[in-house]
Order: C-alpha cells, then structure tokens, then sequence
C-alpha cells in the first residue's frame, strides 16, 4: 500500500516571504547608503590632496643701493708684542717680522728646533707665559746725585763789650810804598768732598725661563724674529708703568693676596687715559684684584704718537693682561 503525503499552502507562508523581501531592501538602502557616505568622505579627505596650490601673494621688490666706490678703511689689529731684552737687541733688522717689540732682535735657539711655533726651543718651568730668560724685577730708582758736602759753620761766639776806637796813626812814605808791593796772604778754603752718586736703575719684570717646543733653527741664547716699532715703544712704556706699579703693590699686601690668575682688558685712547677696564677672570681673591685694579688705573702715559694712533681703532690700543701669584 503506497501512501502519499499531500502538502498544501498555508496562508501566512505568503506574508512572510513578503516581510523577507522588504528587509532585503531595507538593508540595500542602508548599504547604498552607507557606501554613498564612505565614498562622499574619502573624496573630501582627498581633495586637499590632488587640489591645485593656492597662490602666493607676491611681496613688492626691495632694492638696496650700496656704495662700493668708498670702501671703509680696514684696520688692521694689533700685532703680537714680544719684549726685546737689552742683551738681545741688534742694529739689523730680521728678515721676517714675527713680533711687534720696543727693539730689533735676530732669532735663535738654544736648543734644536723640536716645534712649528715661531720661538726657540728650551728648557725652563711649565707656566703659561713665555719668557726667554731669568732674572729677578727691579724697580726704578732715579738715583742721587753728587752733592758737595757743607763745610763745617763755626759756633757763634759770645759778645764782647765794645771796646774804644783807636785813633789811626800817621803812615809814613816808606810804610805806604811796602804796603803796595807786599802780596797777599792766599786764603786757605776747606776742600770740598763730593758724595759718590748713586746709581739710577730701570725697572725689570720678574721672568722664569719657561719650557718652549719651536721651530727657530739658528743656534744662540732664545730669542725671536722681532722689529723695533714705535707702537712696540708705546707698549713698552705702557707694560713698564703697570709692572712696576704691580710689584710695589704687591710686596705691600703679599699677605693679604693669594694664589691665583687675574686677566683684565682694557683700552688705551689717544690721550694716554685708560677706558673700559674691565676684569674678565680671577681665581685669586678681591685683595688680588683691587692690586691688579689699581696698577692700571694710576699709571700715567703719554698720548699715543699720531703715526701709531692712525693705525688703531677708533678706541685706541686695545690691550689684554694677565696677572699671576706663584706658590715660590
């Protein structure tokens, strides 16, 4: 027996393909919608992009007229000075100027040149500075001189009563003509015995031969290539008056200074007066300092030569010094 199952519609199979289908479309509006938006940003996001730039506000042209006709006068700087030391001045000239000085020195080395400075070589202390010989500093003294010594003045003697005037007594012919004819008694002075005068001696800085690697290959007591300048003079004189001054100072207050380096600059004008001294290191104490100070503010220079004047800078001779205390 064949048996058979017979299926048939139910009413609400038809509506629920019905809702089906409109939530398919539902979800392919949103879709179109969603991609729609998607698309929209990306495009704006990219429009910055792939835009033309935007025109660059153009500025007015700006000219500037120079006038090269006139160019300002270039003035040099000052050279490096070297002191030239009595025993090492010469008459000639060197070849190549090295060094600005107060006198005409000739290189040479005590030792084989073992550098490419410009000095001799040496033995000597490690110190900073650099100093060819040794010798201990003087100051100025101007000597006395030679004065006669005074002859001795008698005591005054007690007055005595006055005594009668004698009369005069007739002089005979005889007695008149000896009295014209006999010579006179020479007078006997007391001798004078001048003092022996004292020498007059310049002043000399301290200097502690120090240790130098150069290139100088003449042999001979250290010295440099240098020319005898007037500006070279100038400075001289100036260094001079500092130092000297500086000693004084210093072995009046050795106990209140300490050890240490001081470094000033200052200015020399026309004039001979000092400007814009100014400290710019010091690793001694204040004691030290007012020393130093005042070794510069007192001295007393001539005005710079015209010849040298007109070779610096409108504020003078610009100048840089460095002060030292030692432990020996």
């Amino acid at each position: 027996m064949t048996t058979a199952e017979i299926m048939f519609a139910q009413p609400g199979d038809a509506t629920m393909d019905r809702k089906h289908e409109a939530r398919k479309v539902l979800w392919a509006l949103l879709a179109a919608l969603f991609i729609h938006l998607l698309v929209a940003f990306t495009l704006a996001g990219l429009g910055g992009v792939f835009s033309p730039p935007l025109p660059i506000e153009e500025k007015p042209v700006e000219l500037t007229i120079v006038d090269l006709s006139t160019p300002p006068p270039v003035v040099p700087k000052n050279p490096a000075f070297m002191e030239t030391d009595e025993s090492k001045q010469s008459a000639e000239a060197p070849k190549e100027k090295t060094f600005e000085s107060n006198a005409n020195s000739i290189a040479a080395s005590q030792l084989p040149a073992t550098g490419g400075m410009p000095l001799p070589s040496q033995q000597g202390m490690d110190r900073p500075g650099v100093d060819l010989e040794t010798h201990q500093f003087s100051l100025p003294n101007e000597g006395a001189q030679s004065q006669p010594s005074a002859a001795p003045q008698e005591s005054p003697k007690p007055s005595e009563p006055p005594q009668p005037t004698p009369q005069p007594t007739p002089v005979t012919d005889s007695e008149q003509f000896a009295m014209l004819t006999s010579r006179p008694t020479p007078t006997v002075r007391p001798s004078v015995v001048p003092t022996p005068e004292q020498p007059r001696s310049a002043y000399r800085a301290q200097k502690r031969q120090t240790r130098l690697s150069g290139s100088i290959t003449n042999r001979g007591a250290s010295a440099v290539n240098a020319i005898g300048t007037p500006l070279g003079r100038y400075q001289k004189t100036l260094y001079d008056a500092v130092g000297s001054r500086w000693y004084y100072y210093v072995a009046r207050q050795r106990d209140l200074v300490s050890i240490g380096t001081l470094r000033l600059v200052f200015s020399v004008d026309r004039s001979g007066h000092v400007a814009n001294l100014k400290v710019v290191e010091n690793s001694s104490n204040e004691s030290f300092a007012n020393v130093c100070l005042q070794s510069v503010l007192e001295i007393q220079l001539p005005p710079i030569p015209e010849d040298v004047a007109d070779t610096l800078p409108a504020e003078g001779l610009d100048e840089e010094m460095s002060f030292t205390m030692y432990a020996n």
